[in-house]
């Protein structure tokens, strides 16, 4: 039978090196809580550089979204419609169509006119991404993306999609996909600090969003055995005093 200071020892042993082990995850779990406590998720998701919106004058003289749906249904009969919305690209009320049959793909269509918008170029999404924010920046660069990985601050979102980064405020990333036309993501620096550590909270570092990883769930239950050995240590060497007599 093991002795109750031998126990002492061998708990001790796995407490500390249980301790050292975890400490460094600890101590990411902390810091990364208490940067998501002390920060403005609108501000992480870029909300506040966005532009005021302004009320969009729609003109539809005589054109009409059923003429547009039939005229759709009538060229291609196997068509069918999933949503569609009325979207501003550069000053213009759009038609955004999203099919499901055949394919999926997203159909731009002007309201007025019902004539069909070809996916963004360059310039354009260069100016819809500067009308998009609150005060106008120096453009640093702009890329093209057809794809991204699970480590791209721009994933799980429409592609193809243009990156315009601008040089202020804090070196923000304007994302536009240029088949929807529409601003679809702000990246800042404060969202690229909050983007690494909810990857170390969460111990997600391949995909960044997987909250059922093992990783997580290995630490986890460490960390509770961490602490239960603390909980057992501390009863194990607690001194009962005993009440002397008159």
């Amino acid at each position: 039978m093991i002795s109750k200071a031998k126990l002492q020892r061998r708990i001790r042993q796995w407490h500390r090196y249980l301790g050292f082990f975890l400490g460094i995850q600890f101590l990411a779990w902390t810091v990364s809580g208490l940067y998501f406590s002390w920060t403005n998720i609108e501000q992480i998701k870029g909300e506040d550089l966005r532009a005021d919106k302004k009320p969009l004058p729609i003109k539809v003289k005589g054109a009409s979204l059923s003429i547009l749906l039939d005229s759709l249904q009538k060229n291609e009969p196997k068509i069918s419609f999933q949503n569609i919305q009325v979207v501003e690209i550069l000053g213009k009320a759009y038609y955004q169509i999203f099919t499901e049959k055949p394919q999926q793909k997203v159909l731009l269509f002007e309201m007025e006119s019902l004539l069909p918008k070809s996916p963004l170029s360059e310039k354009e999404a260069e100016e819809v991404a500067q009308r998009s924010l609150k005060k106008s920046s120096e453009i640093l660069k702009t890329e093209y993306l057809t794809s991204t990985n699970g480590h791209h601050e721009y994933r799980k979102k429409p592609l193809p999609a243009y990156a315009i980064t601008f040089g202020t405020p804090n070196h923000t990333t304007v994302y536009v996909a240029t088949e929807l036309g529409t601003v679809q993501n702000y990246r800042s620096t404060a969202w690229r600090v909050y983007d690494f550590l909810w990857m170390l909270h969460l111990m997600d570092y391949e995909n960044r969003s997987n909250i059922n990883n093992w990783a997580l769930r290995i630490f986890s239950v460490l960390g509770l055995v961490t602490i239960l050995s603390g909980f057992l240590l501390f009863f194990l060497t607690i001194r009962v005093k005993k009440v002397k007599r008159l």
